[in-house]
């Protein structure tokens, strides 16, 4: 019953793997929250390589952070990364994408991530 909280995670996430994949046309859109970051990337399984990425400890967004007096939170944050990797992906011209949510219940920072990159126009 040690760590059952991250046993349950691990589960889900490898539960969750093994249904989903990432092709160069629709690649995988992968989730890591951690206590004080959040981080989003585009994975292309077929070729194992990172498309994009953004991260809440970048200097782009820490400036947009500072900058926008709406944020609130670690989920205005996480809803600021989700846009500006929405926006990312609209610039390379992909459309479609896979989420994976890594494990995480679809709550909290990871839904406000989803409305962020949904907001750019990015279907899931």
């Amino acid at each position: 019953m040690k760590n059952n909280k991250y046993t349950a995670r691990s589960r889900r996430k490898m539960s969750i793997r093994n249904k989903i994949f990432g092709t160069p046309e629709k690649p995988r859109l992968s989730v890591f929250r951690s206590n004080l970051h959040f981080y989003g990337q585009l994975i292309d399984d077929e070729n194992g390589k990172t498309l994009l990425s953004v991260s809440s400890n970048s200097t782009e967004v820490e400036e947009q952070i500072k900058s926008s007096k709406e944020v609130k939170g670690k989920k205005g944050i996480a809803f600021i990364i989700g846009s500006m990797l929405g926006k990312k992906i609209t610039e390379a011209k992909i459309e479609n994408v896979v989420f994976d949510r890594n494990g995480y219940l679809y709550h909290g920072r990871v839904k406000a991530f989803a409305d962020g990159v949904r907001k750019s126009g990015i279907k899931f």
